[in-house]
């Protein structure tokens, strides 16, 4: 049996290698690299898939910079969200003026939760940025409903969730990232569309803002060298594009056998006692990011399969309310009970598109004789 990896990025290259090379080889011989070519072509092809209007960048974290900076907010607006993610979400917040004001998530989703936001909102309060959290969807439609009635913003950090479809009560279909005004998400390499280096996107339906938003991207440029905003520069570069144009075609292919892997720990694992299987919703399919576990047997656990050869994975080890950078937000430990039991607890093993059968198979048994030895 081969060695088991977190993520096997070598082994899925080596399945679109004949395709990946010569797109980089067109890009080479077109010696055309920045803001042209294969990142239109990219663009339009993600967002026939996406079904918003997308505009590329740098990475995840611009991209969600880039979103607050088009929408005007002023220093000391609130942005409700989560304290169970990664920094990104509310490292932009801070670097902008602006103040996170924390929700508990959901012990089962670990997504927000939506009983406590509308409790938070104030005067201030100006946007709600929901995470789509390990491939799953936060309830949106409930959070929709609360940001309309408000006159809120809604923007969607959907790094973890690129294909991943919400299902409304009326029927319709969405894309993760395409429901709230604007939706972000990271082409990271681990990403389930990841580039081969940094990169990442914003999905918007409104057409002035998509285009104040691809601006601010480029310098706050509107045409050349006459600037109308104040701008970054964050660019997805053309090398990078040609590969996510290759690996967009095999997206939905990628995310099957991401949740072919979820579903065979679901049925191995389903019956032990002290292990608890991630939640699933029924307005959210999930697209297994991450397929994350729980037991307060964590730690042993851990370690247990990595001296079995087994890799595995806490995310995340602190909330970002007890994290030294973000004690000026005055919250303190016992504020998110949920979110730090989640800390505690949480363990997410392999889950990616080179997986085999014997691989899990192994996982899931060592798994076992873990719990029956514990």
């Amino acid at each position: 049996m081969q060695n088991i990896l977190m993520i096997d990025l070598y082994g899925q290259y080596l399945k679109l290698k004949t395709e990946i090379d010569e797109a980089i080889q067109e890009v080479i011989r077109s010696s055309v690299f920045i803001k042209a070519g294969k990142v239109i072509d990219f663009e339009k092809q993600l967002s026939q898939f996406i079904g918003a209007e997308v505009i590329t960048c740098g990475n995840g974290t611009d991209a969600l910079q880039i979103a607050f900076m088009a929408l005007g907010l002023q220093p000391g607006d609130e942005v409700i969200t989560t304290p169970f993610t990664f920094v990104s979400t509310v490292e932009v917040l801070v670097l902008l003026g602006l103040k996170p004001v924390f929700a508990d998530v959901d012990s089962a989703t670990f997504n927000i939760n939506t009983d406590g936001i509308e409790r938070l909102i104030t005067s201030r309060t100006k946007a709600i940025l929901p995470v789509h959290l390990f491939g799953q969807c936060a309830c949106m439609e409930s959070i929709m409903e609360t940001a309309g009635r408000y006159g809120l913003y809604v923007i969607e950090d959907s790094a973890q969730a690129i294909g991943t479809n919400y299902f409304f009560k009326d029927g319709t279909i969405k894309n993760a990232g395409t429901i709230g005004n604007i939706g972000t998400t990271s082409f990271f390499p681990s990403k389930g569309l990841g580039a081969f280096g940094d990169g990442g996107a914003i999905f918007c339906n409104d057409k002035g803002l998509a285009a104040k938003m691809r601006s601010i991207a480029n310098h706050g440029m509107v045409e050349k060298y006459q600037y109308e905003n104040i701008g970054l520069n964050s660019r997805l570069d053309n090398i990078q594009a040609a590969i996510l144009e290759v690996k967009l075609r095999y997206l939905e292919e990628h995310i099957n056998a991401r949740q072919k892997a979820a579903a065979f720990y679901d049925e191995n694992l389903k019956n032990i006692d002290r292990l608890f299987l991630p939640g699933k919703v029924g307005y959210s399919n999930h697209t297994y990011h991450q397929y994350t576990v729980r037991t307060k047997l964590r730690d042993k656990l851990k370690t247990f399969l990595k001296e079995n050869g087994i890799p595995s994975a806490v995310y995340y080890p602190k909330p970002l309310h007890l994290q030294k950078a973000y004690q000026f937000l005055g919250y303190t430990k016992g504020d998110f009970p949920i979110g730090e039991k989640l800390s505690e607890t949480v363990l997410s093993l392999p889950v990616h598109t080179e997986l085999t059968e014997k691989q899990l198979l192994f996982i899931t048994n060592k798994i076992k004789e873990f719990f029956k030895k514990y």
